[in-house]
């Protein structure tokens, strides 16, 4: 079903999990080429702007959380953008159709600038997608935090499903923002003009777009180098862990090795020198525990322990 919000000159059109009546409806009234509609019957496509005399149209992703608010997905808006209109067309409920949702219900509180023409409409989707994906990129820069704090603790199948998760999310998001960036260049630098007639007015937006991606690619760069960092850090203190263990197992065998030795002679049913003496067994059982002081200390003098 296509909903509408009317501007005046300029109508933003909203298509959630748009159906076959939608599209050719799109396609007889609005002309759009059948390659575009196709794309819109089909999903995971790339990033793209095919650029028209009267509409562009623009393949976007952008990041969102599943229902677990765990691992994210990719969310695909795809975008027709003419002179008097935008439509935008989701798959799923996100935060495009909260956006919609707001602005429909309360129309007294869009300004002038946005009604002012189908670029500056643009932007404010755009600039409303970017924040929903700053906060999430906020989130899980406070999940490393988390993990950083609880590094050292002893709960180590937590931490590495977080760590997990992190890395997967961060991977995720290399593969949503490094393809865009190309095409929001584009925006900056004019290869792709705009519908305004004020002409160059909407270039000073278009940077700010610019910056805010390039901003958040950063940040997707920077938290990927620390998510490394700390599973490298963790693989390494799990790895010292399991020394330290091996170590002191090591040890306990060592000690005890000649101490089962000597018990194992003195078990053997047949006689042995000084066996029907009976002083024999606390005489062994004092070897013993000399020999573990002696070992103990010996060991403590060459750092082992």
């Amino acid at each position: 079903m296509i909903e509408t919000i009317d501007f005046g000159a300029i109508k933003w059109h909203h298509i959630q999990n748009p159906s076959e009546e939608d599209l050719e409806f799109l396609e007889d009234d609005f002309h759009f080429h059948p390659l575009d509609i196709e794309d819109c019957r089909s999903t995971n496509q790339r990033p793209k702007i095919d650029i028209y005399d009267d509409y562009n149209f623009l393949i976007l992703h952008f990041p969102g959380f599943d229902k677990q608010q765990k691992i994210l997905k990719v969310r695909e808006a795809k975008i027709f953008w003419g002179e008097t209109y935008i439509i935008t067309i989701t798959q799923s409920q996100w935060a495009l159709r909260s956006f919609f949702d707001q602005t429909e219900k309360r129309p007294e509180n869009v300004d002038d600038f946005v009604k002012s023409s189908s670029d500056a409409l643009l932007y404010t989707i755009l600039n409303r997608l970017m924040v929903d994906s700053y906060s999430l990129l906020l989130r899980i820069g406070a999940t490393i935090e988390t993990i950083n704090r609880e590094l050292f603790n002893k709960r180590a199948v937590s931490t590495i499903e977080n760590i997990s998760i992190t890395r997967r999310n961060i991977i995720l998001l290399n593969t949503i923002f490094k393809p865009q960036l190309r095409l929001f260049h584009k925006f900056e630098s004019g290869s792709i003009k705009g519908f305004s007639k004020s002409g160059d007015f909407m270039e000073d937006y278009w940077g700010n777009i610019l910056d805010y991606y390039q901003k958040m690619w950063d940040m997707v760069e920077d938290n990927g180098e620390l998510i490394e960092g700390l599973s490298k850090t963790f693989d390494s203190m799990q790895t010292n862990r399991i020394n330290e263990v091996m170590k002191i197992m090591t040890f306990i065998s060592t000690l005890f090795l000649p101490l089962t030795f000597l018990t194992g002679i003195y078990g053997m049913n047949m006689k042995l020198p000084l066996a029907d003496r009976d002083w024999l067994f606390w005489g062994v059982i004092g070897a013993m525990l000399l020999f573990i002081a002696g070992f103990v200390f010996f060991a403590k003098r060459r750092k082992w322990m």
